[in-house]
């Protein structure tokens, strides 16, 4: 009879700074998905989920590279475990790139004219200042 493998993750030593934080995420998380998606077109119903997403990754983020409490055993553990974006916060510590909320919004292809999302461009340089909210993240 084969060995029944379970998954027992060790937790690296520094990780009760993060544990309470991501756990709340992650509560949050798990009450976005479960949230009912009547009502509402398409891209709005993943929209919390986009939200939750960045507030992880950056919560991970500021606590390496702004704060610097976190090992980066712990950082790399995060990253490892898919409780923050690697690619999301590699964008994030390039000049310009610094309050990008999604992926999605700099990807030319997913856009009609093959431009950047409209939540890229400052509200000074838009020529209605009114709020426009992002089709990807909200």
């Amino acid at each position: 009879m084969p060995k029944i493998r379970t998954k027992r993750t060790k937790f690296p030593k520094g990780w009760e700074l993060l544990e309470d934080t991501i756990n709340a995420l992650n509560a949050k998380m798990k009450e976005a998905e479960d949230e009912s998606h009547e009502g509402k077109r398409k891209n709005e119903s993943v929209w919390p989920i986009f939200r939750i997403h960045h507030q992880r990754s950056r919560y991970i983020f500021e606590m390496y590279y702004q704060k610097k409490q976190i090992s980066k055993e712990v950082y790399e553990f995060c990253l490892r475990e898919g409780y923050a974006d690697a690619a999301l916060i590699a964008k994030w510590k390039k000049q310009g790139y610094e309050k990008l909320c999604c992926l999605r919004c700099i990807q030319q292809l997913d856009t009609n004219f093959g431009t950047a999302c409209i939540c890229r461009v400052p509200v000074g340089n838009r020529e209605d200042k009114r709020l426009i909210e992002c089709v990807h993240c909200g």
